[in-house]
């Protein structure tokens, strides 16, 4: 008896357990309650970021030289790769791949980091929704329409609002944590100082690290005897 009571234990401890795994692999493990908390801003801050997200421009790579072009191409194809289990039509993985890197170059921060809070806070859904009522791929808290927006929540399910809102919103939380992204990540899911989220969105970002092994070699002897 005692044995069979053991066995059966130890499968229940497996079936949490993989529930667990299941619920971060989809997004949904730490970042379950996840909300930006809303506090008052400086007029200033207030018509930066009203700014920031008002840019209409496209998200369409800009680069000064050929190299740089190839990099990023490189880049694009390597993630994408990564990406199709999660988003399996190419266009809207690609898209989505370009807005990200786009839109976190532009606040300054660091795609694979941008890619690793995604992972965490939605696993990669467009539409998600947490309890708390935060929406989209970056799990934007629909507060944020009204004190820097246009007012429509609704728009937070659009693909590029949705993620330049993300980034804008997390280089403010970095710039008033005076660049620890530690604190930054804790106060972006409204759980400042503690370091279960934070520490989820850095073991997603590892993922997400890419590592340009450079243009293949019948490239670069083409570009020295050119």
């Amino acid at each position: 008896m005692g044995l069979f009571r053991d066995r059966l234990n130890h499968s229940r401890r497996r079936a949490l357990l993989a529930g667990l795994a299941a619920l971060g692999a989809a997004g949904l493990g730490t970042a379950a309650h996840a909300q930006q908390l809303e506090e008052p801003l400086a007029d200033a801050v207030r018509l930066a970021l009203q700014s920031a997200i008002a840019n209409a421009q496209p998200p369409e790579p800009v680069f000064t030289d050929t190299a740089s072009r190839m990099a990023y191409l490189r880049w694009l194809m390597a993630t994408s790769h990564k990406l199709a289990r999660r988003i399996p039509n190419l266009q809207e993985r690609r898209e989505f791949l370009q807005t990200v890197w786009y839109e976190s170059r532009r606040a300054g921060l660091d795609t694979a980091l941008v890619l690793g809070l995604i992972q965490v806070e939605s696993g990669f859904r467009r539409h998600a929704i947490s309890s708390a009522g935060a929406r989209g791929y970056m799990q934007v808290m629909p507060f944020w329409t009204r004190v820097i927006g246009d007012g429509d929540p609704a728009k937070l399910f659009h693909m590029q609002t949705n993620l330049r809102y993300g980034n804008v919103i997390l280089r403010h939380y970095l710039d008033i944590e005076k660049g620890d992204l530690f604190m930054a990540l804790g106060r972006y899911n409204g759980s400042r100082g503690r370091a279960t989220y934070p520490n989820a969105v850095f073991a997603a970002r590892r993922h997400w690290v890419y590592e340009d092994p450079g243009p293949p070699e019948a490239e670069v002897a083409s570009d020295a005897t050119a």
